[in-house]
């Protein structure tokens, strides 16, 4: 018999009222705002009021450099948070919400999947509590008001040929990555060129990943560079005078949201950052609530340890002061597959017959990811655990393959039936888990935040990438030098690169050597708190593909939704 989708197994779920939830993590009801029977928005007056309860164990959930066959990674932080009830903890849980484009396209939701995912499906993966319409709706609050300036005489000196601030929407749209704005009449505003991101891809949902109170995020919103004037000179969000109302929009938007799996285990779903561009982590405040919640706080980190992982430590942890007590890095037979190189998988199309044959010698070449996984989470300080996400079709030779992986360099490992199985498919892993947090942390920073840009692009990229050294193109060197004179040489660096390979050519599979990180473009996300360079060509808005989700979504003679997954 087949597995019921996921959608038909969310419904089939028997949910606790979320004033329950909160109840049993200790949230009084006056913080507790209800949306519906089963979501909730919990008021940032929790993080006070849960300061003086026992501190959980802190856990970041990471992987192998991704494939297109999808390794997993949200499945079993959900699967992990409901077996650490199998083995008498508590724990909650903190994600990323979905993102519409997404859903609708070809990735699909971002709720976890089988017997390990966050319910209600339909709310997580569609509007939810509204904050990604938030996000966007302040995003081109601010887009108006640079334009509005421009036509009421532009006071500021804006150069409009140099105006970084593009537009927003959370829809896969490929025809509006480039716009020609203001046609029309004289009335209509100034033409200039322009275009649009993904709502995730927006500096404004950065903010409310990274703020840790209402009066920070109207700083860091205030704090955002929109452009420069012919002298080079940034102009800010605050000198437009839209700081304020980009944070009435936002206002509520900064409540985490309170949902649970499918075992009645709590959930905080807030925040969904792009994590090419941006950090690529959950927020800050829904942390700083759930740390005070149970046992352990489970989070997840987008893309591999290189990525996320490596954001996590640098940039969410130097905001939030939390330290990770381990992380978990998840793996699959065919992911560490792909990556010795001998196959090509394009996603959505039928899989190899080769990937699926016995070879753990193939494990083995495609284990140097793995172990350079590990070398990336233990530059931190941190203790990993590897977890083997078994699909149908592995052998168990490959599974011992990837455990002598693990033995070979000390590392706990578990391999975890989580998604047929829920939460009692991850017990091993959550025995794992727990024995590793137990061992003293000696977390650490990769680098000082007073080194100079240039420096911390270079210990990233040599000791987390494995490149000989960095290039700058001439027009990245005069923005490194320009940040560094505007007082931002002390923010965090993100570089945005491909997911697909540890290296910035998405070609490269495995643990390449012998290659140099080509900087093309450097930007300032000054609000968010950090500044990336660009590596490669990076998407921030998708497109729609000829077979995407959304041509399946629809709705039934009675009403439900059909086709999301």
């Amino acid at each position: 018999m087949a597995m019921p989708t996921a959608l038909e197994i969310a419904r089939q779920a028997t949910l606790k009222p979320v004033a329950d939830i909160a109840e049993d993590i200790g949230l009084p009801p006056w913080l507790v705002r209800p949306y519906g029977e089963h979501v909730a928005k919990i008021d940032l007056g929790a993080i006070e009021a849960l300061a003086d309860q026992p501190r959980a164990k802190y856990v970041v959930v990471t992987a192998v450099t991704p494939t297109p066959l999808g390794e997993g990674k949200t499945t079993t932080t959900v699967g992990l948070g409901q077996a650490m009830n199998h083995i008498g903890k508590r724990a909650t849980i903190s994600i990323r919400q979905a993102s519409m484009g997404p859903t609708f396209g070809i990735k699909g939701g971002a709720a976890g999947g089988g017997y390990s995912q966050a319910v209600p499906f339909e709310l997580l993966n569609l509007h939810l509590t509204g904050d990604m319409h938030a996000v966007t709706a302040a995003h081109n609050q601010l887009s108006a008001m640079v334009d509005s300036h421009l036509f009421q005489g532009n006071v500021l000196g804006i150069d409009p040929h140099n105006i970084t601030w593009r537009r927003v929407v959370d829809v896969n749209d490929r025809a509006l990555r480039n716009i020609v704005c203001g046609l029309g009449s004289k009335a209509d505003g100034v033409p200039r060129q322009t275009g649009f991101d993904i709502t995730a891809a927006s500096e404004v949902m950065a903010v409310l990943a990274l703020s840790t109170s209402l009066h920070d995020m109207r700083e860091r919103l205030g704090r955002i560079v929109v452009g420069y004037t012919g002298s080079g000179d940034p102009v800010t969000a605050e000198q437009l005078k839209a700081a304020g109302a980009m944070t009435v929009i936002m206002r509520d938007a900064l409540m985490p949201n309170l949902l649970q799996t499918l075992e009645n285990t709590p959930v905080f779903v807030h925040a969904g950052p792009f994590g090419n561009i941006a950090h690529g982590n959950s927020s800050v405040v829904a942390d700083l609530i759930g740390i005070h919640t149970g046992d352990f706080l489970i989070t997840e980190a987008g893309f591999g340890a290189d990525m996320g992982a490596e954001r996590f430590f640098n940039i969410k942890c130097r905001v939030s002061g939390l330290r990770p007590d381990a992380a978990v890095i998840v793996t699959t037979v065919r992911a560490l597959k792909a990556h010795s190189g001998n196959h090509k998988i394009v996603a959505g199309r039928p899989l190899p017959p080769a990937l699926l044959r016995e070879n753990p010698d193939e494990v083995h070449v495609g284990g140097a990811n793995l172990r350079k996984q590990i070398e990336n989470v233990r530059l931190h300080g941190v203790t990993p655990v590897v977890a083997i996400n078994a699909m149908p079709e592995d052998f168990a030779s490959e599974h011992e393959a990837i455990k002598g992986i693990a033995d070979a360099l000390g590392v706990r490992s578990a391999v975890c039936r989580h998604f047929a199985e829920g939460g009692a498919g991850a017990a091993g892993l959550a025995h794992a888990v727990a024995e590793a947090a137990d061992e003293p942390s000696d977390f650490r920073f990769l680098y000082p935040a007073d080194a100079p840009l240039a420096d911390k692009i270079l210990a990233i990229a040599t000791r987390v990438y494995g490149a000989d050294g960095v290039d700058y193109s001439s027009l990245a060197a005069g923005q490194l030098q320009s940040y560094e004179r505007n007082g931002f040489g002390n923010l965090p660096v993100c570089i945005a690169k491909t997911q697909l390979s540890l290296s910035s050519d998405p070609a490269l599979k495995g643990a390449p050597t012998g290659w140099r990180l080509p900087v093309r473009e450097v930007r300032a996300s000054v609000g968010a708190g950090f500044i990336y360079p660009i590596c490669g060509d990076m998407r921030t808005m998708p497109g729609l593909a000829s077979n995407s989700a959304a041509e399946r979504i629809d709705i039934d003679i009675d009403g439900n939704i059909v086709g999301l997954s």
